[in-house]
């Protein structure tokens, strides 16, 4: 088989270039993405920039608003973004320690009583500029849950993150700096920051990335299209992990096509979620996924909460959206694509551990679950749309 996906195709489609020359560091197991976060934050001499869904005053949110603080105060600049729904238990007492220190805070997509509508639109976005030299992204907010701080089972979420050098970050810190614009917050003073221009691209280990970040009907349309490429173009395999599954028709059209043409697809799912509504409305949906021959995985342990996808073992997408109707319709969403075989087969062997770790559905033993699951199923696939 030949080359099955090719830049100039990748980036017609999302309208945007690849860069060159960037490191990436792939952040899987326990709270290798937590301490990535505190111990870069903690390195930053200039400039900070936090754009996560939730950020909770638990103990894990208090210990970052302190490290942040510090660094305020040493002269870093520190901006925070925040969803307004995502965080809507913090308290203000919070905010005001946090401003009252330094530090520049927003909320996006606020509730608007003019338009209550709008608040289904979430700011599901996870990213963390450090110096414009670093920047993480993945799936993970801040709170006790997905770090695993002073839980009965000692265990965080099972997440995937990724840490980022070279001349992608001034591009992620573009898309910070136009949303921290978009929610009302003062000009970043660039004269006074590090050079946030694309540094040298790196010569050893160096990978190609391009930006997968939508905030407008547009952007997830063409957040969608990519991952559609990548479902019709595949050629040998398709592994999708995703914590939220609401699959469109087409989806389950797509999936069953790639299936047809001889491409292994594999589903992995949480074993157990913290939504309920949107766990057994995407179960609906599994007979005709394993009678059309997806293999589906069902993760055992921990909650899990990655988003990744991976095609051919050679184009991936990591970062925080899900095969829901809420990501790939309502949210605002951050991912960045990663084409190269090497980055793809550590994506591969990340899956294949993870699917150690999980029980496979089968379709004999699915069709005879019990009745009261069924009803659950039929129950939530009718607001799988709101999900």
């Amino acid at each position: 088989m030949g080359v099955t996906f090719d830049r100039p195709s990748i980036e017609k489609i999302s309208v945007t270039q690849f860069t060159e020359g960037n490191r990436v560091k792939l952040l899987y197991k326990g709270r290798d993405s937590f301490n990535a976060i505190f111990e870069n934050a903690n390195n930053a001499e200039k400039l900070i920039c936090l754009q996560f869904y939730i950020f909770r005053n638990d103990e894990t949110g208090i210990e970052l608003a302190e490290l942040l603080k510090k660094k305020a105060r040493e002269g870093a600049k520190v901006y925070i973004l925040y969803d307004h729904f995502g965080s809507i238990g913090t308290p203000r007492k919070f905010w005001n320690d946090l401003a009252e220190a330094g530090i520049t805070i927003r909320a996006s997509r606020p509730f608007k009583w003019f338009s209550p509508f709008h608040y289904a639109h979430r700011d599901h976005r996870k990213l963390l500029i450090i110096d414009c030299a670093r920047a993480f992204t993945g799936g993970l907010n801040i709170a006790n849950e997905y770090r695993g701080f002073h839980l009965r089972r000692k265990k965080g979420w099972r997440d995937t993150g990724i840490i980022l050098e070279g001349p992608i970050v001034p591009e992620l810190f573009a898309t910070f700096r136009k949303a921290w614009q978009t929610w009302g917050g003062p000009p970043i003073p660039l004269s006074k920051l590090p050079e946030c221009q694309p540094s040298a691209p790196f010569c050893e280990g160096s990978l190609p990335v391009i930006p997968i970040f939508a905030s407008s009907a547009k952007g997830r349309r063409r957040m969608r299209k990519l991952l559609y490429h990548g479902i019709a173009h595949a050629q040998r395999s398709i592994l999708l992990t995703t914590a939220y599954f609401t699959p469109s028709r087409r989806m389950l059209y797509s999936l069953e096509e790639a299936v047809q043409r001889g491409v292994e697809v594999k589903l992995l799912l949480p074993g157990e979620s913290d939504v309920p509504a949107a766990y057994y409305a995407g179960r609906a949906f599994f007979a005709r996924l394993l009678k059309a021959g997806v293999r589906i995985f069902a993760y055992q342990g921990e909650v899990l909460h990655a988003k990744s996808f991976v095609f051919d073992g050679c184009w991936s997408i990591v970062g925080s959206a899900n095969l829901d109707f809420q990501s790939l319709r309502w949210n605002d969403e951050g991912n960045v694509g990663i084409l190269d075989e090497g980055f793809g087969q550590e994506m591969t062997a990340v899956f294949e551990e993870d699917i150690s770790r999980s029980v496979e559905i089968k379709k004999e033993e699915w069709a005879r679950r019990p009745f009261c699951e069924k009803i659950k199923e039929r129950f939530f696939v009718l607001f799988r749309r709101r999900l």
